[in-house]
């Protein structure tokens, strides 16, 4: 069989409110999820794989039709979010109008949250839900025996008009047994970051799942149970990556620095191997200490993205983020003084939230004074306790997202939190919170100052056009 994994393009992407870096980051990184799925087939079966990257290759419509017709794949995978579904479906129905029998099978998170749904969709053959790793080999091994295909855990899929759902597969608990993803199957060297200061980058893994039980959490489909991998098997991916010339990595753990004990082995492993890289985590401000941070340092970590959300006491309560206006002022304190730098996350919108309470991040923000921020107008996501909440108020009029699942169009635009603020009123503070961060003077000297190469400055510059392009 010749499996081909698709990352589809974000031509009819769901968009925040304002473009920002962090939406711009997405079309520069690799696709890692469909790369350990390609991965674990090239090591455990004879199957033919190849990998498609659409966003980082550029391929519009047309193009991707073409470069699936020189493919021929037999089965086309696709790892669909709610809000690239239109995407996914372009590609999938291009690959069935290519070949009506070829096989499309989807995962991911919006998968696992509409299983049946999206087992519904006229150009769907197979629903992968859990973790994929496993379970894809085993189906395409066995697409064209359906009464074998019953047998396999973690499916969803039509037979003679009826939705089957097989069972979920186990959870895989030691992540060290999962190959290394099979970037060798991208054009690699072309994967950048807007803030990395070399290229090319590539983004890893060292844990899944996530402790914690914030309101909004969309990771929650995929699991709360944190599962971790070894020290050296992390530091020998790292290794690995900087034998093909990559020497940035963005670790996507939903929060990295969980157990202390594991960052600090990981961290005097890179350091041991006297690997020259640089790296950037997601931390929460109650798991990092000035120890952590100095070894994080000399390790090569170079940025820290935590989540802030709100400057109000009372709305991280409501949010149920478990940390405390204190906590977060240390952690940005401590992070800049060992040199390494910052990258808030906040939030606007959010339930109870007033006018005034926005006004307070805002200028939170600022006083923390971070290297960069990201700002959001709060939006209730499928399969999140924040969105239940939603219906339940009655906020959230109806249970659109399934509907949507039901019935993808484009133009489909999601709701926001409006219990005290419009929409519009949400948009307007979002501009307010960005003009009033990024515009400061001082803070466009100090970014000026930092810039240590022409191409660190384009990359910032490019950075600048696309967080302000819509805001000046």
């Amino acid at each position: 069989m010749r499996v081909v994994l698709v990352r589809q393009p974000l031509k009819h992407m769901i968009q925040p409110e304002i473009p920002s870096i962090v939406t711009e980051e997405r079309r520069h990184n690799p696709p890692l999820g469909i790369l350990y799925l390609a991965s674990y087939l090239e090591n455990f079966t004879q199957h033919d794989v190849k990998v498609l990257d659409t966003q980082v290759e550029e391929l519009n419509y047309k193009l991707i039709e073409h470069r699936l017709r020189i493919l021929k794949p037999d089965i086309v995978g696709l790892n669909v979010m709610s809000f690239t579904l239109i995407d996914a479906l372009i590609v999938a129905r291009i690959a069935k109008k290519i070949n009506p029998e070829t096989k499309v099978v989807v995962g991911g998170p919006h998968a696992n949250i509409f299983p049946k749904e999206t087992a519904n969709l006229d150009c769907i053959d197979y629903v992968v839900i859990g973790e994929g790793e496993k379970v894809l080999p085993k189906l395409v091994d066995y697409i064209d025996n359906k009464k074998k295909i019953r047998k396999i855990k973690g499916l969803v899929f039509k037979d003679n008009n009826r939705i089957i759902m097989t069972g979920a597969e186990p959870r895989i608990e030691n992540l060290d047994e999962l190959p290394f993803p099979a970037r060798h199957l991208t054009p690699y060297k072309k994967y950048s970051s807007l803030l990395a200061k070399r290229s090319p980058i590539t983004t890893m893994i060292t844990s899944r799942g996530c402790p914690y039980n914030c309101l909004f959490c969309d990771r929650q489909p995929m699991g709360k149970i944190f599962r971790t991998r070894s020290a050296t098997n992390v530091v020998d991916e790292i290794e690995q990556c900087t034998q093909m010339g990559i020497h940035e990595f963005i670790l996507h753990d939903d929060t990295f620095t969980v157990k202390k004990d594991r960052v600090l082995e990981i961290c005097h492993e890179i350091i041991a191997r006297k690997l020259d890289i640089g790296f950037d985590i997601r931390a929460r401000v109650n798991t990092v200490d000035y120890e952590m941070l100095i070894i994080l340092k000399k390790a090569g970590c170079e940025r820290i993205h935590y989540g802030v959300e709100s400057g109000n006491q009372h709305i991280l309560n409501v949010l149920r983020k478990g940390i405390t206006l204190q906590q977060i002022k240390d952690a940005f304190r401590i992070t800049k003084k060992v040199g390494i730098d910052t990258f808030g996350f906040f939030m606007i919108g959010n339930p109870t939230e007033t006018k005034e309470q926005i006004m307070q991040t805002i200028r939170f923000a600022q006083k923390l004074e971070p290297d960069y921020v990201h700002f959001s107008i709060t939006t209730p996501f499928p399969g999140t306790d924040l969105y239940r909440l939603g219906l339940k108020l009655g906020i959230l009029k109806d249970d659109y997202w399934k509907k949507y699942a039901e019935n993808p169009s484009p133009g489909f635009k999601p709701e926001v939190w409006e219990e005290n603020l419009t929409r519009e009123e949400l948009v307007k503070l979002l501009n307010i919170a960005y003009k009033s961060f990024y515009q400061r003077p001082g803070y466009i000297i100090k970014k000026l100052f930092d810039i240590r190469s022409i191409a660190e400055l384009k990359r910032k510059a490019k950075a600048g056009l696309k967080v302000f392009g819509m805001r000046v």
